[in-house]
């Protein structure tokens, strides 16, 4: 027996870039993966690798809604100035655009 959703649940299909990337090069990102979560401003990006500068590892984001509002994380580990981080495309869960980087160990 099929089951019907109702329509408030139907929502409408995302619109496809084609040809387009999602990711913005020189935009900051929030970016969760399977394991860890990162910050930085993205300098790169293809089809298997993120490229993020000025970049920190957030070991403890507090209350996660609270810490996404404030962008005030409760513990941030920032990686050296002048490094650049790669993180594997395959290990995202989910990325969006935030307001600043975390350059202060917390």
């Amino acid at each position: 027996m099929k089951k019907k959703l109702a329509k408030s649940a139907v929502k409408k299909p995302l619109k496809v870039r084609a040809g387009k990337d999602n990711f913005v090069v020189g935009k900051i990102y929030f970016i969760q993966t399977v394991t860890l979560y990162y910050t930085g401003l993205l300098i790169g990006v293809n089809k298997d690798e993120f490229l993020l500068c000025d970049a920190a590892w957030i070991a403890d984001t507090g209350r996660f809604a609270d810490a996404l509002k404030s962008l005030s994380f409760s513990e941030v580990e920032p990686f050296p100035d002048g490094v650049e981080v790669i993180v594997g495309r395959g290990a995202l869960i989910a990325a969006w655009q935030i307001t600043a980087t975390q350059r202060a160990q917390k």
